[in-house]
């Protein structure tokens, strides 16, 4: 269950949730939505292991990149699991590139499904994803249930957020992208490496961005890294509903490592 703090705050009670950012700008306008006061948000970039009497609600500074937040993640689930407090919903969070015009800056898009962009093979075809070699993964789907649900609470955009290994910085590379991921909305650097950490564990994942610039073109004057940051504290604050009337263990949880195409 969740209790809705004053305030807009928010604090909760039942559901265990682990919220992974890359970076700790990050990490702390995810916190400011939350009722820090009660130790129910942990503030650890360097170890990412939240300690045994945190509240049910953990947030880390994970790292940059699909590798680190990985690894990053698993630890924490696994010290977690060990301690007998295991998480039952895991959140990569922050800020991202959306793609034009569809996830105009500052806007908020949930992951319907979160697919690495990059993990594959060039051949004189084109890209060719790793699942088509025979190996792995490459999409990982959120409970639709739940990303409906926090999708109509923050008014948000659902759709696709690509995990890039190396940021698009151009018209051709936006281009390719959206060709190949027709329903992309946004990309970003750690959706999947969290994602195939928690489906190690069998725990739901949820990815929720906030549009800091557009994908294409590196223009860092036209970025608004404030206002995404600042989208993203007002996304966490109205969360607390939401996971009220969601049960976790209604939900079917993905097998680990298991393809979802």
């Amino acid at each position: 269950m969740v209790v809705p703090a004053e305030e807009g705050l928010l604090t909760t009670s039942g559901v265990r949730v682990l919220v992974a950012t890359a970076v700790t700008v990050e990490r702390d306008a995810v916190a400011r939505a939350f009722d820090a006061t009660d130790g129910n948000v942990t503030g650890q970039s360097a170890d990412p292991r939240p300690s045994a009497d945190t509240g049910p609600f953990d947030v880390i500074a994970a790292g940059v990149g699909p590798a680190a937040s990985a690894a990053s993640v698993a630890s924490a689930l696994t010290t977690a699991a060990l301690r007998g407090t295991p998480y039952d919903l895991v959140v990569s969070a922050g800020i991202a590139g959306g793609f034009q015009p569809e996830a105009p800056v500052g806007s908020l898009v949930i992951a319907d499904e979160i697919t690495v962009a990059d993990l594959g093979a060039e051949t004189p075809d084109g890209f060719v994803p790793v699942t088509a070699l025979g190996f792995g993964a490459v999409t990982h789907r959120p409970p639709e249930t739940l990303v409906r649900d926090v999708t109509a609470a923050t008014g948000a955009r659902s759709g696709a957020v690509l995990t890039v290994s190396t940021v698009t910085g151009s018209a051709e590379r936006a281009a390719e992208l959206r060709a190949r991921h027709p329903g992309a909305l946004a990309e970003a650097m750690e959706g999947f490496g969290v994602a195939e950490a928690a489906a190690a564990h069998g725990v739901p994942v949820l990815e929720i961005r906030a549009v800091s610039n557009p994908v294409g073109p590196r223009d860092r004057a036209a970025w608004r890294i404030g206002d995404a940051l600042t989208a993203l504290t007002e996304a966490f604050g109205k969360l607390g509903p939401v996971l009220e009337s969601w049960n976790p263990h209604e939900h079917p949880r993905e097998h680990p490592r298991d393809p979802a195409n």
